[in-house]
């Protein structure tokens, strides 16, 4: 099986062209940060090349820019091809199934993550803590006959 799922944000602006039979190709990198720091405290990010087609290729570049957040589903591709010099090229990509955009134009403009798209503030009265199971002033007795175990 050959499926990858990646969530990251565009490293550049994506580059369209076309081949000669008019096929749009479009080729951009995504950055993906690692979930744990190094041993200098930083977070690393990985940087991945994928390959899109057809019209979803151009509406990759219509509608995306540099730093879009945006969802992968695809597979990994492996190919090489011979260079100007005569050097034989390897290279490994993810070809794009479907790309899912995952932030509004008008959210890339001000600066919002997708967190703070759907925060909203809670209403007045309300008292929510960090404590999930907070009692909200009530006390909670349980028997052993409560516990199903």
């Amino acid at each position: 099986m050959n499926k990858v799922f990646l969530i990251g944000r565009l490293t550049k602006d994506p580059e369209l062209r076309y081949l000669n039979d008019n096929t749009a190709v479009v080729n951009f990198t995504i950055a993906i940060n690692r979930l744990f720091t190094n041993q200098s405290g930083e977070r690393e990010a990985d940087f991945i090349n994928v390959v899109a087609w057809r019209r979803q290729a151009e509406n990759i570049k219509k509608y995306l820019n540099k730093g879009s957040l945006l969802a992968v589903d695809g597979r990994i591709q492996t190919r090489n091809y011979e260079n100007k010099e005569g050097v034989r090229v390897y290279v490994t990509e993810v070809v794009a199934d479907n790309v899912q955009f995952l932030e509004s134009k008008a959210q890339r403009e001000q600066g919002m993550t997708p967190q703070d798209f759907n925060q909203t503030e809670p209403k007045e009265g309300t008292n929510i803590s960090d404590e999930p199971f907070a009692d909200f002033g009530e006390t909670i007795e349980l028997s052993e006959d409560d516990i199903a175990f």
